[in-house]
């Protein structure tokens, strides 16, 4: 575990004080930088030591087969995972005759700084070789958010006490060993060199090397070019430069002597380019030209670019949190990796672990449009849309997996890198058929948020319109009128193919309501579409007659229908370490009342209107008893719907679990990269949680906001961006105060505290914070599951 000690609170930025090398690989995702299209691990420079060596490039994936002990109709039978490509980060140093490596000589002091304003990593390492010659080694990198397809290290090396031989080797290596993970099946499949050479070409200053999977056959170029300077006492000194280009590997080496406080500097531009069909030609090309325009733009450009995209996204995307310094860095960090994960995907995915890492084979779930869009609807909006088109280009492979399911309509994969279903096991896949509903609501959550309505017309109807057709081919009508869908999978993967799950119904339910609400929008694309003047009517029919189950004799709403009658989980008295998945049998799993995450829960946070301020508080109580959080995606959705009923002590532990799941490796996997839909978890718990922000369901209110904060937070602001206006919401425990940014003119209609209000750029609106009293006291939590506290208690 990284704890404060190693990597403190701070407000602006994650720092190791120290190296140590046993959590080498927790923060070599910590310390990942990344923008949508382009991830470097925080791999040291040296490339040794390590434990994941990762460079990774959206979307560019191997096939392989999923092998079955006994194969079914429908089974995939090819996955994809994330291809670890040619590695530039490498940068290795030799002073005198002794090669670096942080594990030999003398380390008298090693620091590495994330600075999310800048976007920058930073490196400061004092090292004495064995034979006593004394250097400072500092580095800087970046992967640029504006020049999609470059990346840039900046090396510089300083002797101390002694003249000494610098001998600097940047490379650039293609199919580096890589070492076994872990058993962990979420973890990715090992992949064996799968790159073969096609081409090699060398640059002015740098080499680019050009590789096609052997499976996928998909062309990768990567280049690096650089600019040497060597001076001491502001005088320069002669250097020596030669580049070696191989099939696998190219290196551009430096040699110098520096005299006692002479100094060698390399600025190493890295560029990077893949395609399925274009020629090796035009993809060579394409590198070497993002290298000379990253040249031509210079380091310091490219750091100003890089601040400047920040500022911007800062400026309607902070959180500050006062109070808590360990949840104020964390969500901070939270926001920028998500940033990271989906600023340029630009028509691609957004992966379960962004490009932090290989886990969960680099695919993409539910997790994108479920957790990680709520967030940049608000505060990236292009990236959000850009998503959505992403979803919409698996169109054609999403009604050829529902067909071949006995389906209409579109069936998207529940996860993929390339389109194709890769999920091997059904019951939490296939089955899992809330994720079109999640892709709905997305599309309808774009538009209401951002007030655009192009990319619904673009794109985002016929998302609409083919997940709605899914649902009415799935489901049916009891004797009674009743609506039902049978044998799904909810958002809890420990109840499989049950029937009726109330949050998928829910959300099937508001899939179909959105999807008539834009043909009556767009009644000449609708039917462009083919949608008769009748489907909308069935629809809404559907949607109006859903069965959603309760138990009158608890007084709650099952997860799905008889849940509530199965038998209880037999929990020891202590907690057993690891998942329970790991542990014992899914057969056993499925027949008992055990959650591994909010499922009914998650249907109250996203469908508040379906349930009374009684119930949702019941079945807070009721979940909470059987929720083992064993899925990093559980957290953000207790601690907003533990804080919608009034236990804002217990939502301000889950929110800092929700934030610190990687920064504390609380899931022990953060090795394998980050967990993107959980950083944004956190920002979900804060705002929706702790800032009870909500999109209005009826009336001219666009959204619903609330703040109440848990006695270890004494005051917090939020931004956000709604309706091409800039708004900001700030709470203590005395007063909420909310305004918008942007001129004169600008207004909002919003609910507060169930008052409608309508704010402009003119006056803030401020309220006396309205208390909230819970109506059931705080909930228990299986014994050795209830998440650590934050803050002061409040007396009993």
């Amino acid at each position: 575990m990284i704890d404060e000690e190693i990597c403190p609170a701070e407000p602006w930025q994650v720092r190791e004080t120290r190296l140590d090398t046993a959590l080498l690989a927790q923060t070599e995702s910590v310390f990942a930088l990344a923008n949508g299209y382009l991830g470097l691990r925080g791999n040291l420079d040296e490339g040794e030591p390590h434990e994941i060596s990762g460079t990774y490039l959206n979307s560019f994936y191997e096939d392989r087969p999923l092998p079955y002990p006994e194969g079914g109709y429908g089974y995939p039978e090819e996955g994809q995972t994330v291809v670890n490509v040619t590695d530039g980060k490498i940068v290795r140093l030799t002073v005198d005759d002794e090669q670096f490596h942080v594990g030999r000589g003398v380390l008298h002091s090693h620091q590495r700084v994330l600075d999310l304003r800048a976007g920058v990593l930073r490196r400061e390492v004092d090292w004495e070789s064995p034979a006593g010659r004394r250097v400072r080694i500092r580095s800087e990198r970046l992967v640029s958010f504006t020049q999609r397809a470059v990346a840039a290290i900046v090396h510089e090396v300083e002797a101390v006490d002694h003249e000494v031989r610098i001998t600097v080797q940047s490379g650039l290596a293609a199919d580096e060993e890589q070492v076994k993970v872990s058993d962990d099946p979420r973890v990715a499949a090992a992949l064996e060199d799968p790159l073969e050479a096609v081409e090699q070409d060398t640059e002015q200053h740098g080499a680019v090397l050009l590789h096609r999977t052997r499976r996928s056959r998909l062309l990768l170029g990567a280049g690096m070019d650089h600019v040497v300077s060597s001076s001491a006492g502001g005088e320069e000194i002669d250097y020596e430069e030669e580049t070696d280009v191989r099939e696998d590997w190219a290196r551009t080496t430096v040699v110098t002597v520096l005299p006692p406080g002479g100094r060698l500097r390399i600025i190493k531009f890295l560029a990077y380019g893949w395609s399925g069909s274009r020629s090796t030609e035009a993809l060579r090309d394409q590198v070497a030209a993002a290298l000379n325009t990253a040249r031509y733009v210079g380091w310091d450009g490219l750091v100003a670019e890089q601040r400047a995209y920040l500022d911007d996204f800062w400026d309607s995307a902070d959180v500050e949190i006062d109070g808590d310094p360990a949840l104020q860095q964390a969500v901070r960090f939270g926001l920028f990796h998500v940033l990271q994960a989906g600023a340029r995907a630009e028509q691609r995915p957004i992966p379960g672990k962004g490009l932090t890492g290989p886990g969960y084979d680099g695919h993409a779930f539910w997790d994108t449009e479920g957790h990680v869009l709520p967030l940049l609807t608000y505060t990236a909006p292009r990236a959000a849309a850009d998503a959505l088109r992403w979803r919409h280009s698996l169109l054609p492979m999403a009604r050829q997996r529902a067909r071949m399911l006995g389906l209409s309509g579109a069936a998207f994969p529940w996860r993929t890198i390339g389109g194709s279903e890769c999920s091997a096991y059904w019951p939490a896949g296939t089955a899992a058929l809330h994720l079109n509903a999640a892709i709905a609501r997305a599309v309808d959550r774009y538009r209401r948020i951002t007030g655009d309505t192009a990319l619904e017309q673009e794109c985002g109807l016929e998302i609409l319109v083919e997940t709605a057709r899914l649902w009415v081919s799935h489901g049916h009508h009891d004797a009674d009128g009743r609506w039902h869908i049978d044998g799904v999978t909810g958002p809890d993967e420990y109840s499989a193919v049950a029937d009726d799950n109330v949050f998928t119904n829910l959300a099937a339910a508001g899939n179909l309501r959105a999807a008539a609400d834009a043909c009556e929008r767009h009644p000449e694309l609708a039917e462009r579409l083919g949608v008769g003047a009748d489907e909308p009517k069935t629809w809404l029919h559907c949607a109006d007659t859903v069965h959603i189950p309760y138990d009158d004799r608890l007084g709650v709403h099952p997860q799905s229908e008889g849940f509530t009658r199965y038998a209880p989980w037999p929990f020891p008295e202590q907690r057993i370490d690891g998942p329970l998945m790991l542990k014992a049998p899914y057969f056993q799993l499925y027949r008992r009342q055990v959650c591994k995450q909010a499922d009914l829960v998650l249907a109250m946070h996203w469908c508040p209107e379906a349930f009374t301020p009684e119930q949702r508080a019941r079945n807070v109580d009721y979940y909470e008893r059987i929720t083992v959080r064993d899925s990093s995606l559980s957290a953000c959705t207790q601690a907003v719907m533990c804080a919608d009923v009034g236990h804002l002590e217990l939502a301000h532990a889950y929110a800092w679990e929700a934030a610190m799941v990687d920064l504390r490796d609380l899931h022990g996997n953060t090795r394998d990269g980050l967990h993107v839909a959980s950083l944004a978890g956190a920002w979900s718990a804060i705002v929706e949680g702790f800032g009870g922000l909500r999109e209005s369901a009826t009336g001219p209110a666009r959204i619903e906001l609330a703040p109440r904060l848990p006695a270890g937070i004494t005051r917090m602001r939020f931004h956000l961006r709604h309706s091409g206006l800039r708004l900001w919401v700030e709470a203590d425990h005395e007063t909420a105060r909310v305004g918008l940014r942007d001129g004169h003119g600008g207004r909002l209609p919003i609910l507060l505290y169930g008052d409608h209000v309508e704010v402009n750029a003119d006056e803030t609106v401020t309220r006396p914070v309205v208390r909230l009293d819970p109506l059931l006291p705080e909930p228990q939590q299986p014994p050795g599951y209830a998440p650590r506290p934050r803050g002061p208690r409040p007396a009993a």
